[in-house]
């Protein structure tokens, strides 16, 4: 819940800073001097990027999100039995010896969104983050295949 919080707090403060940009980016372009109006144009742009960023990552969060709420409903999560720190997450060499078990899973079931997320979730124990993602990104691809065939099969 903690990181739910923090998450919508950068998020309005990222947007807060994104209208402030955004405000003297349109300052600059209504300047009339060249270079005002060229500096205004590329700020202009970035809180555009910015904005586009921050809603990827609120629709990734609240995707994944939901695809625990449905493996934990299937009582599909990998098990809590790792050891952790008093920080909570798993200490890493308990986490890369349960690595493979995962890995293999995903092999095995390659078109499988919950293989994949639980390989996300065992990349995440491991300390590999970008791979993490990845995983998940990808399980969420899987899922939404996987809802789209069958409303439409």
């Amino acid at each position: 819940m903690k990181g739910k919080i923090a998450a919508w707090v950068m998020g309005i403060l990222l947007a807060l800073y994104l209208v402030l940009v955004a405000n003297r980016a349109l300052s600059l372009m209504v300047s009339g001097d060249a270079v005002g109006v060229v500096m205004g144009v590329a700020l202009f742009v970035l809180p555009i990027i910015g904005a586009w960023a921050l809603g990827r990552e609120f629709l990734f969060g609240a995707s994944a999100e939901r695809l625990v709420r449905q493996l934990a409903d299937e009582g599909a999560l990998p098990g809590e039995d790792l050891p952790r720190r008093a920080s909570g997450r798993p200490i890493r060499g308990a986490a890369d010896q349960v690595f493979p078990a995962y890995r293999d899973e995903a092999e095995a079931s390659p078109t499988s969104w919950r293989a994949w997320f639980r390989l996300g979730l065992a990349y995440d124990a491991s300390g590999d983050r970008r791979r993490a993602r990845h995983a998940i990104r990808h399980a969420i691809e899987l899922e939404k295949s996987e809802r789209r065939g069958s409303v439409t099969g």
